[in-house]
């Protein structure tokens, strides 16, 4: 793949991640059993990190607070194009990251209702699957 390629494959992959549409997300419960979810994402290309907005008691949360270092997916289809984003999740509740993930959500979907209970689940990108996907060198290299 030479750089104009590159570039294409990146662009299509942000403006993919970037458009309005329903994700999911897929935690592991303690039995082991899979959760999927259906969620709002935001992606940040540069940094490779992936943001959902929850409430702090949600299954999702309790999911990945439980399973430190476990690995998590995000995914979204449009048709016949699809992208999984998989990576090692944290919950984060400080008042900074919160107000980060709101900001990041507003522009993707819509302003998020006010919730005092609201943490973020922020899941550093290991591994891009799917028909829409970035190209293999690592964003700024």
């Amino acid at each position: 793949m030479d750089a104009g390629e590159q570039h294409d494959a990146d662009d299509e992959f942000v403006r993919f991640w970037q458009e309005r549409r329903v994700c999911f997300l897929s935690t592991r419960r303690a039995d082991g059993t899979p959760h999927l979810v259906p969620v709002g994402v935001t992606y940040d290309h540069a940094t490779r990190n992936a943001r959902v907005i929850t409430s702090r008691d949600t299954a999702k949360a309790r999911n990945v607070r439980r399973a430190a270092g476990a690995v998590v997916a995000v995914g979204q289809v449009d048709g016949r194009r699809w992208s999984t984003l998989e990576g090692v999740a944290t919950v984060r509740d400080d008042a900074g990251a919160v107000r980060d993930a709101e900001t990041r959500y507003a522009a993707r979907y819509r302003q998020p209702r006010a919730n005092p209970e609201r943490v973020v689940i922020e899941i550093d990108v290991r591994r891009f699957l799917g028909t829409v996907r970035p190209s293999e060198r690592r964003p700024g290299a």
